[in-house]
């Protein structure tokens, strides 16, 4: 047996995650947590949303969260349905009832606050836009990139597409050979990375009237700031789904060692026998 072969034995501990990896990934976790938070409460504000130039008045809502008569709802487009108690109206810790769109126990601040909302958000803001790009410009340095996440030739087959996707329906999983990803995880991170957060920070910014001043191509680019709201919201949407499914990836695949491969950055090759079982 050769050294290379050696070194990936099942119970080897490898180098798995870079410190620049690590580092991005755990100040985006808090990043986008408060981002989150905080835009909720900017949406309590005004929770209905647009598409097109002008909005609020002129253009109706496309999705909108309310309370009618003291019950609760989200209608999209035609469709409504009642939603007492999670969304629109729900009872506060004092018993008391609220009619917000979004409870207080998951917005930053939990009590009404539009000012404060937006002073979270934008501070964190600035961490989410600049970490993003030091991360981007980092992994082109270093080759994490063009060594990780490019997409190969043979990856793009429909047959090694779908190996993958019964692989993971069976909840078997890759045994981690250092530096590799499957391909759903390639297509997940870079849909995250190259897609979905420079759509957050574009259109975050195309919602700023100082930023329309001096930037007005990206009115354009989105079709107006009540478009861009719209894109904003359904890509946070899409993120916070991102955030379950890989939770649970890390469940199904061992949390203990996964969640040490992202804080150390060294995991333990599991026997092919561990994965199996979890089938």
């Amino acid at each position: 047996m050769d050294k290379e072969a050696e070194s990936l034995r099942p119970g080897t501990v490898i180098k798995r995650h870079r410190l620049s990896t690590r580092v991005w990934h755990w100040v985006n976790f808090v990043t986008l947590i408060v981002m989150f938070m905080s835009g909720l409460m900017i949406f309590n504000a005004h929770p209905r949303l647009y598409w097109g130039q002008y909005g609020a008045n002129p253009d109706p809502a496309w999705l909108e969260i309310g309370q009618r008569n003291g019950e609760g709802y989200l209608r999209i487009g035609e469709a409504s349905v009642n939603t007492t108690g999670v969304l629109g109206v729900w009872t506060n810790d004092q018993g008391q009832r609220q009619a917000w769109a979004f409870a207080g126990w998951i917005t930053i601040p939990s009590g009404y606050s539009l000012a404060e909302g937006r002073r979270w958000h934008l501070a964190f803001a600035w961490i989410l836009g600049f970490g993003l790009l030091f991360y981007m410009l980092w992994s082109l340095a270093n080759r994490h990139i063009a060594r990780d996440l490019h997409i190969r030739k043979r990856e793009w087959r429909p047959s090694h597409i779908w190996r993958d996707i019964r692989a993971h329906a069976k909840l078997r999983f890759d045994t981690g050979e250092p530096g590799t990803y499957n391909i759903l995880q390639k297509f997940s991170y870079i849909g995250v990375i190259f897609i979905a957060l420079p759509l957050m920070v574009l259109t975050g910014l195309t919602m700023s009237p100082q930023m329309d001043a001096g930037w007005g191509f990206l009115l354009d680019l989105f079709g107006g700031r009540q478009s861009a709201r719209s894109i904003h919201f359904i890509t946070c949407w899409a993120l916070v789904a991102f955030f379950f499914v890989h939770i649970a990836m890390v469940i199904l695949a061992g949390p203990l060692n996964e969640l040490r491969s992202i804080i150390t950055g060294r995991y333990r090759l599991p026997d092919r026998g561990e994965t199996e079982e979890r089938a």
